[in-house]
């Protein structure tokens, strides 16, 4: 039964909260020892509070998932892990979380309350409502990167919130494409918002994420804070050194929308970073540069 709790808190998506260190990493505070333990209970908190949501979550969906070929599998939706175990074990780690969210300082935890309870409010109502669905899950990641902010005391920036909404905005998107081409005639079964997209209508949208994304990441690059922060590419050049990432990231983009589309994958994003080389490969490069141009250049 223990490792059926594990297995429900879902560590592999744990991977998520690395928007909490988004703020430390281009906030230019990866010197300050402080600064690192502050950034990494902040992760740990995030990584307790979104497993107890997901233990809710497939508490509230148990009989949804049992009609998804994948979902059926999780220990909840096929019984290994008794509801009764469940719920009490999402409170304790909701409740721990906050209590030390508390700890690490009074805005820190407000944006995890408000994280806590949004998602409460998706997994019983707001994921049935379409549209606000995918604006939720895309908030979650904001609340994220801005709470990794308030734990280290940085201002976050505007472009790290607006990259983070579109980017969550165009993965949101793509699972829920994903979802109802695999499902199809089974789709409002799984998920009831399902039965109001359609794959033209979702493929609409995620073209006008995938352009809000790069351009919000190119503007980024040449904003003149960025500059100020990471200095210019060259001096003929009115961007900074972030603008040799670009490539990085529209390869990034269109090689998600080219397994979305010709291999069938997007459902699972976490498996698809880590399993799809080329993708995996180029998201070290970007990592690579980003390190060079925040902490050497």
């Amino acid at each position: 039964m223990f490792i059926a709790l594990l297995e429900a808190m879902r560590p592999r998506q744990w991977a998520k909260n690395v928007f909490v260190l988004a703020a430390i990493a281009f906030g230019q505070r990866l010197h300050d020892k402080g600064a690192i333990v502050w950034s990494l209970g902040a992760f740990i908190i995030f990584c307790f509070l979104s497993s107890s949501v997901y233990i809710v979550n497939d508490v509230v969906d148990a009989e949804q998932d049992r009609q998804h070929p994948m979902k059926r599998k999780r220990p909840i939706a096929s019984g290994r892990l008794p509801m009764a175990v469940a719920l009490p074990s999402a409170i304790l780690l909701a409740g721990l979380s906050m209590v030390l969210s508390r700890a690490i300082g009074v805005d820190f935890a407000v944006c995890a309350g408000i994280y806590l309870v949004l998602n409460l409010l998706y997994s019983f109502a707001l994921k049935h409502v379409v549209i606000v669905d995918v604006l939720c899950v895309a908030i979650f990641f904001v609340l994220r990167a801005a709470a990794g902010a308030e734990a280290i005391n940085v201002e976050i920036s505007r472009w790290l919130v607006i990259c983070t909404l579109t980017l969550a905005l165009f993965i949101a998107l793509s699972k829920r494409r994903h979802e109802l081409v695999l499902l199809e005639e089974n789709a409002s079964a799984h998920r009831v918002s399902l039965t109001e997209y359609t794959p033209y209508l979702l493929d609409q949208m995620i073209s006008v994420a995938t352009a809000s994304t790069l351009m919000a990441y190119v503007l980024y690059t040449v904003d003149t804070r960025t500059i100020d922060a990471f200095g210019r590419a060259f001096a003929s050049i009115d961007a900074s050194p972030l603008i040799y990432t670009i490539p990085c990231v529209v390869f990034g983009i269109f090689r998600y929308l080219y397994l979305i589309h010709q291999k069938g994958e997007g459902g699972d994003p976490d498996r698809v970073i880590l399993s799809d080389r080329p993708f995996f490969v180029n998201l070290l490069v970007w990592v690579g540069i980003v390190a060079a141009v925040v902490y050497v250049g």
